[in-house]
């Protein structure tokens, strides 16, 4: 029951409650409850990363422990920011989460949303579901063990248990100097801090919570890029969930391909980066600059949404800074000439600032290494 407890409070209400600070600054509409679960994701990432780096970096020991106490207290501050947040556009009339379709039109809730269906579309969302159960009943019933889990389990079994980060070698247990590749990419230390906050072994978290928790936190975010491109067209939306979910059952073609990691290996950084952290781009893009010119304040929780997701991107994998930075260039390449605006080149440069400090620290790691 404690475990439990422990996941819902920091798989749940920790950020979801972070979430509501971006939702304050982003447009009425947009305040739903998915938005402010995802958007609380990134940003404790973000969060979490910012602490854990540096103490990589510069604690030798307990570093594991003194970030997490550090990341711990940021979070519950941040938790308590955002209901604060909350409190005050709902004392202001402003409506601090959307159930309905509209930010002015309250009234139609869930159920009544679920009444006006058409049997077709209950046909398609049921479809969904036995597609999305199948894949959580699989990956709980039938879990994979890839050759990877030597090192990154175990680097999250170690910090539980040691209390230090990518200072013990996982394959002799003997002491070791920082690894370059991994020592930056810190997701499995927040496996790790998942699993002392729960009180469960990190294999359990690693194996278990993380696909139960992933693989619905993934769907959620491509439902929220199928309500943007399918906003006239209802009945489409869970057509293209449903092709979503048969995409990721049938690309097992290749044990490369991002399905095949995002099923059998969504415990690890580079799963969540390439299924996670990637789409999560293109969906702020569509929220940016897929509709109408809005106010400065209304645009801020998204370049701040941005901004986090650039930093997650560092936590989960090394290679996904570089990837996600030339998708970035590109995307403000292109969006300057079809805006005519300079500008987008500047907001989205400065938007890539956390990339090119990673990248920075990267080098000189490497630099370091090479001349050691």
């Amino acid at each position: 029951m404690a475990a439990v407890m422990g996941l819902i409070f920091w798989l749940g209400i920790i950020p979801f409650c972070i979430g509501l600070i971006p939702a304050n600054f982003t447009e009425p509409d947009k305040r739903s409850p998915g938005f402010v679960l995802l958007a609380g994701y990134f940003v404790m990432w973000a969060i979490y990363g910012l602490f854990t780096i540096p103490a990589v970096l510069w604690v030798q020991y307990n570093n594991f422990r003194k970030a997490s106490v550090w990341f711990m207290a940021a979070a519950i501050l941040c938790a308590v920011c955002g209901i604060l947040l909350w409190y005050r556009n709902h004392q202001k009339g402003n409506p601090g989460l959307v159930f309905g379709c509209k930010a002015n039109d309250n009234s139609v809730s869930f159920a009544e949303k679920i009444r006006t269906m058409s049997w077709e579309e209950r046909i398609e969302w049921l479809l969904f579901l036995v597609i999305l159960g199948f894949q959580l009943y699989q990956a709980a019933v039938c879990t994979s063990f890839d050759g990877d889990d030597a090192y990154y389990v175990t680097e999250s079994l170690i910090a539980q248990e040691a209390g230090v980060m990518y200072r013990i070698l996982p394959y002799k247990g003997g002491s070791t100097g920082l690894d370059v590749r991994h020592a930056l990419a810190v997701f499995p230390m927040w496996v790790a801090f998942v699993a002392v906050g729960s009180g469960l072994h990190a294999t359990i978290v690693s194996h278990l919570v993380m696909p139960l928790l992933l693989i619905p936190l993934t769907y959620l975010l491509y439902f929220q890029i199928g309500k943007i491109l399918f906003s006239d067209k209802r009945v489409s939306l869970p057509v293209f969930m449903i092709v979503m979910g048969l995409f990721q059952i049938f690309g097992n073609v290749s044990i490369y391909t991002n399905e095949t990691f995002f099923l059998t290996r969504t415990w690890q950084g580079k799963s969540v980066a390439g299924s996670l952290v990637i789409p999560a781009f293109f969906w702020l893009f569509l929220l940016i600059y897929g509709g109408k010119k809005r106010d400065r304040r209304a645009d801020m929780g998204l370049w701040i949404l941005l901004v986090c997701v650039n930093m997650t991107a560092g936590i989960c994998s090394s290679i996904a800074v570089f990837l996600v930075s030339i998708l970035l260039a590109l995307t403000a390449f292109v969006l300057m000439i079809v805006e005519r605006d300079f500008k987008v080149l500047l907001k989205l440069g400065a938007a890539c600032i956390p990339n090119l400090v990673y990248m920075g620290i990267y080098v000189v790691m490497a630099y370091s290494y090479l001349w050691r």
